[in-house]
């Protein structure tokens, strides 16, 4: 996740105060855009998987229907990177979480192709199309509302919001941009500089709070006292999930390379498409869309999977992820990888009883968390929100050490932009920006 670093003269209170103003704007717009994507796709989800097989009398878990939706979603997906205007965008696999911000042409293809996906259960959340749609958005309003507020700021203020509103709180958002920040040229304190972001993320947040009530955790039993064995459950299971992510990873780039060579953006979502339909077909319901209402399925149900289906379903899910992002559909890489490492924590507590479910949820998540996004901060807090036990803390803040000297000099779970001409059409609908 990266942010340039401008130079920035450290803020008086009152400017703090009066820039308080567009933050909180930032704050709630961007709340509501996500809501907006968020209800937009879970309406098309329910047409496909509840209205339409309901009223052909269909059994929506069957292997053929899932087969067929996530291919029609693909030729949809497809059409709009080709035909709308804008194209939909960059490439996801090229994006990071916080990315310059594109024209606003590129806004309503982009919104398009994230809705139909996650409508139609493709594996891949809705975070990297909604900050880059917040930013590119909230970008102009600002330039044209409050013309003072650089440009730099807007985009930092935007993406805290929205990430506020994707997890429900401004902690992870504070989390986040700890480093940024820090990292900023010019006087002034840590919070100074974090001030303005943690306005917007706790206007986003609560926008989305009083809208969606979004929420991670996951329902578990109790666990109240740390011993010696869970610490090295924690670090065991951090690093096994870490290493699954880092897999992925190196398979990241062959995978990518194979889908893009079919050039056309039909044929490439329509082929990628077809893969994770067979794949929802191999490891049902269960594997498809975002992965956050499923996690808590799979965890609270995990009496009804056996260790081999949960091994099933963590291969699946990791292969529908990696497919999705390399075959152009628009979307994030982290609520799918948190899926996954709940499951394996899952996976682990089941193959070894006297682990405790937390523990094991809380490293698996952790980990996968930490190879998708390559985000200490983030990593430990989902593990935490996902658990929502503070003993569980101390544990991870442990168990991620191993893990990030495993990820530091890995591969990411990201695919390098394309060098792109100022002639080429991309550059001029803004994909290349």
């Amino acid at each position: 996740m990266t942010v340039s670093q401008p130079e920035l003269a450290a803020p008086s209170v009152r400017q703090l105060l009066l820039l308080s103003i567009p933050a909180v704007v930032v704050g709630v717009l961007s709340g509501l855009a996500l809501w907006v994507v968020d209800e937009l796709g879970d309406l098309l989800a329910k047409g496909y998987w509840t209205l339409l097989p309901n009223a052909l009398g269909i059994d929506p878990s069957s292997g053929w229907w899932i087969f067929a939706v996530l291919t029609f979603t693909g030729l949809l997906v497809g059409l709009t990177v080709w035909l709308i205007p804008g194209h939909a965008g960059p490439d996801s696999a090229t994006t990071e979480l916080i990315s310059p911000p594109l024209r606003p042409l590129v806004v309503p293809s982009l919104a398009l192709a994230a809705i139909l996906g996650l409508g139609g259960g493709v594996s891949l959340g809705p975070e990297n199309p909604i900050i880059a749609i917040n930013i590119s958005l909230l970008v102009a309003l600002v330039g044209r509302l409050w013309k003072a507020v650089p440009p730099q700021l807007v985009v930092m203020m935007a993406a805290s919001a929205t990430l506020g509103a994707l997890f429900g709180t401004p902690v992870a958002a504070a989390l986040a941009f700890t480093g940024i920040v820090a990292s900023i040229k010019g006087g002034g304190a840590l919070w100074d500089k974090l001030f303005l972001p943690l306005v917007a993320a706790a206007a986003g947040s609560i926008t989305m709070t009083l809208l969606a009530h979004p929420s991670f955790a996951i329902p578990m039993p109790a666990y109240t006292t740390i011993t010696g064995w869970d610490v090295l459950a924690a670090l065991v299971i951090g690093a096994i999930a870490t290493a699954l992510g880092l897999v992925g990873a190196f398979a990241f780039p062959v995978i990518h390379r194979f889908f893009h060579a079919l050039r056309h953006p039909v044929l490439m979502t329509v082929a990628g498409a077809v893969v994770l339909g067979a794949l929802g077909a191999l490891g049902g319901p269960i594997t498809l869309f975002k992965g956050l209402a499923q996690m808590g399925e799979l965890v609270q149900n995990r009496a009804d999977y056996s260790p081999g289906q949960l091994t099933l379903i963590v291969l699946v899910k990791l292969a529908a992820l990696l497919v999705a992002a390399s075959a152009g559909f628009r979307g994030g890489r982290v609520f799918p990888a948190v899926f996954i490492g709940a499951a394996i924590g899952t996976l682990a507590a089941s193959l070894v009883p006297g682990v405790p479910l937390q523990v094991a949820v809380g490293a698996g998540v952790m980990g996968m968390t930490l190879a998708a996004a390559r985000d200490g901060w983030i990593a430990i807090f989902i593990g935490v929100a996902v658990t929502q036990n503070m003993l569980i803390l101390p544990l991870l803040a442990l168990a991620i050490l191993p893990a990030w000297l495993m990820v530091t000099k890995a591969p990411e779970l990201l695919i390098p932009a394309p060098a792109l001409t100022p002639t080429s059409p991309r550059v001029a609908d803004g994909e290349g920006r």
